[in-house]
């Protein structure tokens, strides 16, 4: 598996656990039947639960962008030191995003996705 690969695994593992913790806090504020079930006037969820659930939206989004390079460079055959690097960053972008998405960090947030769109025009520029 290619560097580039393995980058685009933990991005997708990442992705795939990141409704753990809100889905959990849905149970703690709505309790197991309601959150299971479609109530009238549901209970909202908490501010920080709310803003993860905002940043797992984000992070599906771009994993289709972040996926697809990844594939077509590798269907390409295009892997160097620019293509491995931007994925490995991509991840902890990714990652530091939904963190400070969660947490309501000023700037952070808005430096991570940037740093991440940054590193799908490297993989674009790579591939074309």
């Amino acid at each position: 598996m290619t560097s580039e690969l393995m980058s685009l695994t933990w991005v997708t593992a990442l992705t795939a656990v990141l409704w753990m913790p809100y889905i959990i806090n849905l149970i703690a504020v709505r309790g197991l039947i309601d959150a299971v079930g479609y109530p009238e006037n549901p209970k909202p969820l908490s501010g920080w639960a709310a803003k993860m659930k905002a940043g797992h939206a984000n992070a599906i989004e771009n994993l289709v962008v972040f996926a697809t390079l990844v594939l077509v460079a590798n269907a390409a055959g295009v892997s160097n030191d620019i293509t491995v690097l931007a994925c490995q960053i991509y991840f902890w972008a990714r990652l530091v995003h939904v963190v400070a998405y969660t947490f309501a960090v000023p700037w952070v947030r808005t430096l991570a996705f940037a740093t991440g769109f940054g590193c799908q025009v490297a993989l674009l520029l790579q591939v074309l």
